[in-house]
């Protein structure tokens, strides 16, 4: 019975982690909640952003951030494409603003230094988790 008391609260935050989706399985952002950077433009590259699968706000958009501006609302499991200039980005994530259920009240603010270079593609993840909740990463391959 020690042992179950012990091991079950471990299980119960391992659930709570988030993630990554197998390939045939992750879904494009819809098109009502792309909101910018979606026509290549001369030079461009592209900022490809995942979300995870998991229970930590498993209801609620994110908002994905260019350069502190919203370019599109995602969901789990979903991916969006970004066309954005070269040059250094900062690449985030936030609230959504126009969620206005309880996942629109709350704080988030991640932000990552992305160098975007012409013709080439950045791939980020975004992941959840119990003790530090959201989070914005480089994906590893």
């Amino acid at each position: 019975m020690r042992l179950i008391c012990a091991v079950l609260p471990l299980l119960a935050l391992v659930g709570c982690s988030s993630f990554q989706a197998a390939p045939e399985k992750v879904t494009q952002v819809p098109g009502e909640r792309l909101l910018a950077y979606q026509q290549p433009t001369e030079g461009s590259g592209e900022v490809v952003v995942n979300r995870d699968l998991g229970m930590l706000g498993g209801g609620c958009y994110v908002a994905v951030l260019i350069d502190r501006q919203v370019a599109a609302r995602i969901g789990m499991g979903e991916e969006v494409r970004l066309h954005v200039p070269p040059g250094k980005r900062i690449v985030g994530i936030g609230i959504d603003k126009a969620d206005d259920t309880l996942c629109g009240k709350g704080r988030l603010r991640r932000e990552l230094a992305v160098r975007v270079e012409e013709g080439a593609s950045q791939h980020l993840r975004i992941v959840s988790e119990a003790k530090g909740g959201f989070d914005i990463r480089v994906a590893t391959p």
